[in-house]
């Protein structure tokens, strides 16, 4: 809904008239909402001052849900890490992806046989997608769209700030896989990691050996 309200401001400022526009659109986000939030509208008698009041109204709710997210973002960086410390500390997962996980793990408890099943969950199982002498998988479109992105939202941290993960891109580039491939691929490991450590979560009655 913040981007939603973000989008709205900079729509907003692109049609605003030249004068306005010409002082607000070289802000960044956090800046323009700053200064909209302040503006001072007046009686809205000119195109001007209509823009001023729609976009201090916009700026307005977006510092609003700026405070409910640091909230709720507290809480949630909470409750993840004391239902799913193995989680947690996995390199990449924040709070809203290790939720997004649990949430999906907890949804289809009978699902996590085992990490096959969880990557098939998640929709990063490799399917086959080989055409004569040609062998090679390509990326499954099914599963549970939030818990794949969260898993991609994981590799692309790692891409950033993990060594081993740059490695193995390093080579795998090299034996001339596409970037899209490597990511499939990585995405796959991370569901293996991942699966493990819901393991570590889960009930000891309910555990399974992986």
């Amino acid at each position: 809904m913040r981007t939603q309200v973000g989008n709205q401001i900079h729509a907003l400022v692109v049609t605003a008239p030249d004068s306005l526009r010409h002082q607000l659109r070289d802000l960044p986000l956090d800046k323009l909402v700053a200064v909209t939030a302040a503006a001072r509208p007046g009686t809205v008698t000119t195109p001007s001052a209509a823009s001023k009041l729609a976009l201090r109204s916009l700026a307005i709710r977006h510092q609003g849900l700026t405070a409910e997210l640091v909230v709720l973002d507290r809480e949630l960086g909470r409750l993840t890490m004391e239902v799913a410390p193995a989680l947690c500390g996995l390199i990449g997962v924040g709070p809203d992806v290790a939720g997004a996980l649990l949430v999906a793990a907890g949804d289809n408890p009978e699902r996590l046989r085992s990490d096959a099943a969880f990557a098939s969950l998640c929709g990063v199982s490799p399917v086959p997608a080989s055409s004569g002498k040609t062998n090679r998988h390509r990326l499954n479109r099914g599963g549970d769209r939030i818990a794949n992105n969260a898993l991609w939202r994981i590799v692309m941290v790692r891409l950033t700030c993990d060594q081993r993960t740059r490695t193995y891109v390093a080579r795998r580039t090299a034996e001339g896989m596409a970037k899209r491939d490597i990511v499939r691929c990585l995405k796959r490991y991370v569901a293996r990691e991942v699966f493990h450590a819901l393991l570590a979560t889960a009930p000891a009655s309910t555990r399974i050996s992986a």
